[in-house]
């Protein structure tokens, strides 16, 4: 992706957090930014702020959940702006619980948001992108679909699927001039805390502690990713502490597994994540 070289996108969840950074620094380019939230009122704060930054854009009011609202979705921004040379599938929630007491409703909120949210996107989008023979698709995922750390099991196993599912399109749709990346960051300022169901949990304290530490917003992720996006990174890990945890797992992923069973084991692994977390590390 080049700079000045797209200038339609749609993003999902773009009224807040790193959705309405990746917005603004796009608008600031002068692109035109298909504004997907579920929540209309920061919507179109996100649209006057594009407008300011020297771009354009239109709300759409969009749950990811539904597949019907996606492909309606999709369809109108096609059927308004004629072609779309980039989809940001951003939108998530988030939670903390262990496998065997969190409800299953929890389980399916997750699901259905932070996995299928994307996979609804990647279905509209890819056919269309196929027939207008470019595109790019960028999946927001997470450092936790690698780190794998107890207590976040529904949100690792989604995070997680988001970087197969991008693995897996970045080969699928190689002859079809159609780009593909998938962010992978680690904690930083936003709203996303706001959208846990889980403050009962000893877990989320050290979790809300991480995001309220850390100096990392999103303006800086967004920064980062688009740099990585004008130079075609597949895996985009926007922090020093992604990276490592990427190559740690890659290297030695038995040995990364059983030293986090291992600490887990002897109580000391919660203390560990919550003293990093208070440094701003997390």
């Amino acid at each position: 992706m080049k700079k000045n070289s797209c200038k339609k996108a749609i993003i999902t969840g773009a009224a807040s957090g790193l959705g309405r950074s990746l917005s603004l620094m796009l608008a600031e380019e002068g692109w035109k930014i298909g504004i997907v939230d579920i929540n209309n009122d920061d919507s179109n704060a996100t649209l006057d702020e594009v407008r300011r930054k020297g771009g354009d854009g239109e709300i759409y009011c969009c749950d990811v959940t539904d597949f019907n609202q996606v492909e309606a979705m999709i369809d109108h921004f096609f059927t308004v702006w004629g072609s779309i040379d980039m989809m940001v599938n951003n939108a998530g929630v988030g939670t903390i619980g262990d496998v065997g007491s969190m409800p299953m409703k929890e389980w399916r909120r997750l699901i259905s948001i932070d996995l299928f949210g994307v996979i609804h996107g990647c279905h509209v989008i890819i056919p269309k992108m196929k027939k207008q023979g470019y595109g790019y698709i960028v999946n927001t995922a997470s450092a936790a679909g690698v780190a794998s750390l107890p207590s976040m099991s529904a949100y690792n196993v989604c995070k997680a699927g988001v970087i197969s599912l991008s693995e897996t399109l970045k080969v699928e749709l190689a002859p079809f001039n159609i780009g593909v990346s998938v962010i992978c960051a680690t904690y930083f300022k936003s709203n996303l805390i706001n959208s846990f169901n889980s403050s009962g949990h000893p877990f989320f304290e050290t979790t809300k502690t991480g995001f309220q530490k850390t100096k990392i917003t999103s303006d800086i992720i967004a920064h980062r990713v688009l740099k990585s996006l004008k130079k075609k990174k597949f895996y985009i890990f926007p922090q020093a502490n992604a990276k490592q945890i990427w190559f740690i797992k890659r290297l030695a992923s038995s040995l990364y597994i059983r030293i986090l069973a291992l600490l887990n084991k002897k109580g000391k692994l919660e203390p560990i994540l919550d003293i990093m977390a208070h440094r701003g590390k997390l």
